[in-house]
């Protein structure tokens, strides 16, 4: 992806990204089993009105892959946002906008509670929050979204596992023909470039810290959302939810009731595609976040 590239120590590990554009500051958060590419078709069109900043994830793509500690605290989503609070903060970037997809959806809608002051505004891309994937799963949606018990099993065995078929597994993880429906725009979302790409850093190190961050969503990111439940803490940023009207969240939940528990400023609706929102459906969520923003 063009830009200029950077690395930068934050929070104890080295997050790689890119910057490219001028204007207020748009933070990209990439998701599982991708990196900062995943924005490719939608970055250099949001950097003729941002700058945009798009990093890889602690755990994925050039960032640090440190082992994961028992607790499996350091790839909680508040430490992830913690990384990209520095990232920014070294760039010169003390408040700015966010959007995260998949994973890095839930680094973002974290960071934007724990750090009110740093977020202006919030765009979660096909994600409901960690609390309402675990306490509305149903047989179905365990059987859809298996990966959210099996990445959680103590290591190393699903990390032995997916090695054991990395290829296999890797191209089920992007839905490619997952789900076998004539809507699935999966399939010709990737092209094989971008796909190697991400195949490349599909090794060892980042399947371990994609099994991490899973059982610290499990565990410590679970948590902290039944804290801020119970507290009433919500998000105070404007915040925008798209999904895809041929994927699982529309299917397993109504999303603007799940966020609507977390947030009083939600907005959004479904776009035309699956999963990958940026790769699938480029234009129509152009369309729909910049007018946001």
């Amino acid at each position: 992806m063009q830009g200029e590239e950077f690395n930068i120590q934050a929070n104890g590990v080295e997050i790689h990204g890119v910057r490219m554009g001028q204007g207020e500051p748009l933070l990209l958060l990439h998701g599982h089993p991708e990196t900062c590419l995943m924005w490719h078709k939608v970055a250099p069109q949001l950097a003729e009105r941002f700058t945009v900043v798009a990093t890889d994830l602690r755990g994925y793509g050039d960032s640090g892959k440190p082992e994961g500690l028992p607790d499996h605290s350091n790839y909680s989503k508040r430490t992830m946002a913690e990384d990209q609070i520095e990232v920014m903060r070294a760039l010169g970037f003390e408040r700015f906008h966010v959007m995260g997809h998949d994973r890095g959806a839930r680094v973002a809608y974290r960071m934007a509670l724990d750090h009110p002051e740093a977020v202006n505004k919030l765009v979660l891309l096909d994600i409901v929050s960690t609390y309402d994937m675990y306490s509305l799963s149903t047989r179905e949606f365990a059987k859809a979204l298996f990966q959210w018990y099996f990445f959680t099993q103590e290591a190393p065995l699903p990390e032995d596992m997916i090695l054991s078929s990395r290829k296999q597994f890797f191209r089920y993880s992007l839905h490619i023909a997952r789900y076998h429906s004539e809507n699935d725009t999966s399939a010709e979302a990737f092209p094989q470039d971008v796909y190697d790409e991400y195949l490349r850093h599909y090794n060892v190190e980042t399947i371990h810290a994609i099994c991490e961050e899973y059982r610290a969503g499990e565990t410590v990111d679970l948590a902290l959302d039944e804290e801020d439940l119970r507290a009433g803490r919500k998000i105070r940023a404007e915040t925008l939810v798209l999904w895809g009207a041929n994927g699982l969240v529309e299917r397993f939940f109504r999303p603007l009731e799940c966020w609507a528990k977390f947030g009083d400023h939600i907005q959004g609706h479904n776009l035309p595609c699956g999963h990958f929102i940026p790769e699938e459906a480029p234009l129509p969520m152009l369309e729909a976040v910049e007018n946001f923003l």
